[in-house]
């Protein structure tokens, strides 16, 4: 039997993809819950310092599987009952705040609907050329989730985020990152191998420091009181100046070599 979400260690970056190519890895519960739980996994894993996520065949994601199937959850029955976030909540949760390290989103084809959501959700995005990103809840007579009506605001703007969702338009790689949905294009034919070598490119930087500065910003973007965030600021970098990353980094420095951390 194929497992529905993959993972694969190389160095310390973790890749997790979406495995159900044959349904344009739209979302069941059973692949939302899988990846929700990959994540999760890939946050406590002290020997993981950065995580991929992309999709299998052509697709990153097509949304949520419309065509039905069995409803599923991790959850005990009766916090089952009681969750009111589900997994379209928990993307964002997730990626953003249960997990503090760096979440690269390797969009490598269609992401639509709740699979935006959680392209969305991911801190920094490659995106291939061809690949195509919409909304598509006007066509279905829905409204935006899975953390859409943050997450687009935050990357384009009211206005844009407000339209591209009003008008159900369809945006390639290009436009995506002319409109701020992705930092990156890449060439169909060298994507994966991109998506690698930049997740490993973070990797020659400490996992405290690149946790720390994800907590940072993660943090930013839910007070509107500055001296909270000024001294939440200050209690990270002197967490970060204690570790050993930190002594190593500056040792490094005043050597001319490059250093050589060990998260901690």
């Amino acid at each position: 039997m194929t497992t529905i979400v993959t993972t694969q260690d190389t160095g310390h970056v973790r890749t997790i993809t979406l495995n159900r190519p044959e349904r344009k890895n739209a979302l069941s519960d059973e692949l939302a819950w899988g990846v929700v739980e990959a994540v999760r996994a890939a946050a406590t894993d002290d020997n993981v310092w950065v995580i991929a996520l992309t999709g299998s065949g052509d697709s990153f994601c097509a949304g949520l599987d419309l065509s039905g199937g069995p409803r599923t959850s991790p959850l005990s029955p009766q916090s089952a009952q009681l969750d009111d976030i589900h997994w379209v909540g928990q993307f964002l949760l997730t990626l953003r705040k249960t997990c503090d390290k760096p979440v690269v989103g390797g969009i490598n084809g269609v992401a639509v609907g709740a699979g935006l959501g959680l392209a969305m959700a991911t801190d920094v995005r490659l995106i291939a050329r061809s690949a195509r990103l919409m909304a598509g809840y006007t066509r279905i007579g829905g409204s935006p989730d899975a953390g859409l009506t943050i997450t687009l605001p935050q990357a384009m703007g009211y206005e844009p985020a407000l339209r591209f969702m009003m008008e159900n338009r369809t945006v390639l790689g290009d436009e995506a990152v002319a409109l701020g949905m992705a930092g990156e294009v890449v060439d169909d034919d060298t994507f994966h191998d991109r998506l690698e070598a930049y997740c490993q490119q973070l990797c020659e930087w400490s996992p405290i420091t690149l946790r720390l500065l994800k907590r940072g910003m993660v943090k930013s973007l839910e007070t509107t009181d500055l001296e909270t965030q000024l001294r939440y600021e200050l209690g990270n970098i002197r967490i970060a100046f204690s570790s050993e990353d930190a002594k190593e980094a500056r040792k490094a420095f005043f050597e001319k070599r490059k250093p050589v951390f060990q998260g901690r």
